[in-house]
């Protein structure tokens, strides 16, 4: 431990010299850990806070289905989490919105129990802010994409997405199939659970959402 601890505080050293973002240079000389938090079989260490959408696993993928009418439904971990890094892939009906709660709560006290916190955008419409940051049920938007071309452009309407999460003390970044897309600093919360949301709608015809490949870094851990 004195010499991992030693290791670390070189690199700070070295990054603070050379000007370079020390967090990244940590994070990148460390031994990347990871863990699956579906285990592509089962909904284990998952439960559904919200509306009354449907969840299942199907051919190694977690499926969300819309049920008109019901409010935003969350598929939630049952764990918390504080500083990670988080990458998961996700297909999207291009008629539905969804999105990834993080550092996300579920308080009796605040509104009746409702989901709120940071949601990372799954948005499939022509306005493509997929990855950026929403404060669900809270403040509305903390980091769109209109400013973002790349990010815009980074979305593959109808296919399989990828992103890359980064929550790290008061800085959120994220990632849309390898393109920087939120980049955000905010300390209103800093532990929460990580939730797959479907959408409401109005849709009669049943939309779906899928995600897979959902693996996390917990740095509070390592």
């Amino acid at each position: 431990m004195k010499s991992k601890t030693r290791f670390i505080a070189a690199i700070l050293a070295i990054a603070a010299f050379s000007g370079c973002n020390v967090t990244e240079s940590v994070y990148r000389s460390e031994d990347e850990k990871w863990e699956a938090l579906f285990d592509g079989e089962t909904l284990n260490g998952w439960i559904q806070r919200g509306g009354k959408a449907r969840y299942h696993v199907k051919d190694g993928t977690i499926v969300g289905t819309t049920v008109r009418h019901s409010p935003n439904s969350f598929l939630c971990t049952e764990e918390t989490y504080g500083n990670f890094i988080l990458e998961l892939e996700f297909k999207v009906d291009p008629a539905l919105n969804s999105g990834v709660q993080i550092r996300s709560r579920s308080l009796k006290e605040y509104k009746k129990g409702r989901v709120h916190g940071y949601q990372v955008e799954i948005d499939p419409s022509e306005r493509a802010w997929s990855g950026g940051i929403y404060d669900e049920a809270r403040r509305g938007w903390l980091n769109d994409l209109k400013d973002n071309e790349a990010a815009r452009k980074a979305f593959k309407n109808g296919e399989w997405n990828h992103f890359r999460i980064e929550a790290i003390g008061d800085l959120i970044k994220t990632w849309l199939n390898g393109v920087p897309a939120a980049d955000l600093t905010d300390s209103m919360t800093a532990t929460g659970f990580i939730a797959l949301q479907v959408h409401s709608t109005n849709s009669e015809k049943p939309l779906h959402v899928r995600w897979r490949n959902i693996r996390i870094q917990n740095l509070d851990h390592n």
